[in-house]
């Protein structure tokens, strides 16, 4: 509740969850191995502050029993502004789109559709692809490669991130950050675990690479890529990785060693 809050307050109306497999995690992926053994790099941008999670709701008794209701709604604006994020992001890595909806059954995903039509008139370098949702869960399973970024709606978004973390080796290396006309927020993914709170096996890469993020946010792309390049080393490496990744390094050993590869590249982070 209170996270949710903190979005509408700060209109942080765009979400962008990178997923990328690196091939020293090949091992780590739960998809066939001729699947996952080059990789892949996805972007998902999902709308953040619209749909089922900020829509009308009801509870009450109707007819003698408890009816719930949750309204999704979405206006023009709210599709037209998260759908210029997703045809520049895509413009700015490998020029190819997906638009995610439901517009076989849901009115909100016809004029998703609509909206996202008249902005691919605009892109016409971009390569663009209408696709239901349930396909992409399917697709992304059976041949991740064939995405770059995809766009959609709050719900849709928000179990396709975390699908497409699972594929990555889990929400410990999903990033993400959240956009808005003033403000952004860096928030990996995988909330807070208060399961194993105190224990110092929590795998910070996801909150590193969305601080990577959030630099490249504010303009400082080169250090962005630092932390980046620091986290692929270590993933080559392959020695000081977390429990979730098979590994036996505590929270602070994993940051420690971020550290020293910046270090060693005499970076300004420092």
């Amino acid at each position: 509740k209170a996270l949710l809050g903190i979005r509408a307050a700060m209109e942080l109306y765009t979400n962008l969850r990178p997923a990328k497999l690196y091939p020293a995690l090949k091992d780590d992926c739960p998809l066939r191995a001729d699947i996952a053994k080059d990789g892949f790099d996805i972007l998902i941008v999902r709308e953040l502050t619209g749909g089922i999670y900020f829509g009308k709701r009801f509870t009450g008794e109707v007819n003698g029993e408890l009816e719930a209701t949750d309204y999704m709604t979405y206006a023009e604006h709210e599709i037209e502004r998260i759908g210029r994020v997703a045809f520049e992001s895509a413009m700015k890595r490998n020029k190819k789109l997906h638009s995610v909806d439901k517009a076989n059954v849901l009115d909100s995903s016809r004029l998703w559709r609509k909206v996202m039509h008249r902005l691919a008139e605009e892109y016409p370098e971009v390569e663009y692809n209408d696709i239901l949702v349930d396909n992409t869960a399917m697709q992304l399973i059976k041949n991740p490669t064939q995405f770059d970024v995809l766009v959609t709606e709050n719900m849709f978004g928000d179990i396709l991130s975390d699908e497409a973390a699972g594929m990555i080796g889990g929400l410990g290396l999903a990033p993400g950050l959240c956009v808005g006309p003033k403000y952004c927020m860096a928030q990996a993914t995988h909330g807070s675990a208060p399961d194993i709170a105190g224990k110092g096996i929590a795998n910070p890469l996801a909150s590193i690479w969305s601080a990577s993020q959030m630099l490249d946010f504010f303009g400082y792309e080169t250090w962005g890529a630092r932390l980046i390049d620091a986290i692929e080393q270590l993933m080559v490496e392959g020695k000081t990785l977390t429990c979730d990744l098979g590994g036996t390094a505590k929270t602070s050993e994993v940051g420690d060693a971020i550290i020293k590869h910046l270090e060693n590249e005499n970076s300004m982070l420092i």
